[in-house]
């Protein structure tokens, strides 16, 4: 298994040291494991003596170079935590504990561990996962009421006054990580399809609080009393913007097309709760939102160790994938 830069190589004895720097001398651990999912940060799950089940989230080491949208992204889920519970209370997220920064432990979250399995694993298990799907769309739902005052990323991170001032900076940013770690992108003809179809995205008028990280392995779920998966959380929410809806309809369809399938339980559950155009220029700002989301997860590879020798198959299909977008933006 590759193992990425940016997660820190931690330790039980190290794990403890963080939770008596979040919750003091009197915490005491009684067993802890890593978290296997994403590869960014270095997540462990943590059972204290009293009880309590708890998730430690360790951002990346000071010197390893990261992406221009990644700095400070362990600061960026602790205010994004932080919104959620204040501003849409009815979307299931971990209770923040604690966020601290150390110059010797660097940042880090302490949250309450949510119960349950994630979207993914159940849907490899065969679990019955529709009914799950749509109780994700109504709370994607429930997450875009909140209105932020700018669009794109906080922080010094690409933002704009519109819309399509802030894409196109976040597109930019990516081109100029590709760049900075040999990544190779057709970037002059990428910078030129989007500034064909920018206009698209003067249609949105409300920077929207999005996930944008809502693909299947950050989705949580128990069995309910009659045995269907229910919602228990949406993790992972380091990632978030402010922008247009659609964008967050892109990863949980992942490699796939949302406005394709609007008798998908997540897509239809959605346009139920609130507004979701599928015309002519809805779909092509969902091609760029596509286009956005598959640069992104191709310039990262580098900097988490992928490679076409350790991982073919994702470099390939990521080619394809990015291929398809760019040929039906040049159509």
């Amino acid at each position: 298994m590759t193992v990425s830069p940016t997660q820190r190589a931690l330790d039980s004895a190290q794990v403890h040291r963080y939770l008596t720097a979040s919750l003091g001398p009197g915490a005491e651990v009684a067993g802890c494991g890593p978290l296997t999912g994403g590869g960014f940060a270095a997540v462990w799950w943590v059972r204290l003596t009293d009880g309590r089940d708890v998730v430690l989230k360790v951002g990346p080491p000071p010197h390893v170079p990261l992406l221009r949208y990644e700095r400070d992204m362990i600061g960026a889920e602790a205010h994004y935590l932080r919104l959620v519970a204040d501003r849409a209370p009815g979307v299931p997220t971990p209770a923040l504990l604690h966020h601290g920064t150390d110059p010797d432990l660097g940042d880090w979250l302490l949250m309450a561990r949510l119960p349950g399995r994630t979207l993914w694993d159940l849907a490899q298990a065969g679990a019955d996962v529709g009914p799950l799907r749509a109780e994700f769309g109504r709370a994607l739902a429930a997450l875009h009421t909140v209105t932020g005052e700018r669009y794109g990323y906080d922080g010094d991170r690409a933002s704009g006054a519109t819309w399509r001032g802030a894409y196109t900076a976040m597109v930019d940013d990516m081109l100029a990580d590709a760049a900075d770690w040999s990544v190779p992108l057709p970037a002059s003809r990428i910078r030129e399809l989007v500034a064909r179809h920018a206009a698209v995205l003067d249609a949105v008028r409300r920077p929207a609080l999005l996930h944008f990280d809502g693909w299947a392995g950050n989705v949580l779920a128990v069995d309910g009393p009659d045995g269907t998966p229910r919602l228990t959380g949406l993790v992972d929410g380091e990632r978030y913007l402010w922008g247009d809806p659609l964008m967050d309809l892109v990863s949980p369809l992942l490699f796939r097309r949302a406005e394709d399938e609007p008798d998908d339980p997540l897509v239809r559950a959605y346009r139920e709760a609130a507004s979701l155009p599928l015309d002519t220029g809805a779909r092509r700002r969902l091609g760029l939102y596509r286009l956005y989301l598959y640069l992104l997860m191709t310039v990262e590879m580098p900097s988490r160790n992928i490679t076409a020798d350790n991982d073919p198959g994702r470099v390939a299909l990521l080619a394809e994938l990015l291929d398809a977008e760019l040929a039906d933006l040049a159509g």
